[in-house]
């Protein structure tokens, strides 16, 4: 917990992190519901006893417009004023929001969860191109770079060589002086 007095500006800086997280229009202006719910989990202002998921859902609601769906820095500064009472129970409540914003204060967005690319020993095995065979093999070069439309198709020779052809003389002198 940061002890003493923590500048609005570090507050604002990470209520606007929050407010543009997952939402490519937002300005950082304004914050949404669901951002605003992932700022008082991600800073533990959700306790799960004193705060809920569910009252920071009601308090939202209370301090937006009538029709808004979202809330500017002062309606957020109201909202964490009512949930910091709930918070903080003992404390008066000019400390209760001192300490609810030293647990805002430079915090980022969390991004548990999010997909990580799998680098598991199979993939690995079945994307080794040096232990491929048969036509996949032709495929790639010797370092395993691919060959691109090479490898995957049979281009035609189109030089008009024959190689088959048996004869004496060009196609010219048998075809058209016989």
């Amino acid at each position: 917990m940061a002890e003493g007095t923590v500048s609005m500006a570090e507050v604002e800086t990470a209520f606007q992190k929050f407010a543009v997280h997952g939402d490519t229009k937002a300005t950082g202006k304004e914050m949404n519901g669901k951002n605003f719910a992932k700022i008082c989990k991600d800073c533990h202002i959700i306790d799960g006893k004193n705060v809920t998921t569910t009252d920071v859902d009601i308090v939202f609601s209370k301090v937006k417009a009538k029709s808004a769906r979202v809330i500017t820095f002062e309606q957020f500064n109201q909202a964490l004023t009512e949930l910091a009472s709930k918070r903080f129970k003992g404390k008066g409540k000019d400390e209760a929001v001192q300490q609810v914003y030293g647990l805002i204060a430079g915090k980022d967005p969390a991004n548990a969860g999010v997909t990580k690319v799998a680098k598991a020993a199979a993939v690995d095995r079945l994307t080794d191109s040096s232990k491929y065979t048969g036509s996949h093999k032709e495929r790639f070069d010797d370092s395993g770079k691919g060959k691109g439309k090479a490898g995957r198709e049979d281009i035609p020779d189109t030089s008009g060589y024959v190689s088959a052809y048996k004869g004496s003389g060009s196609y010219d002198e048998k075809v058209k002086n016989p």
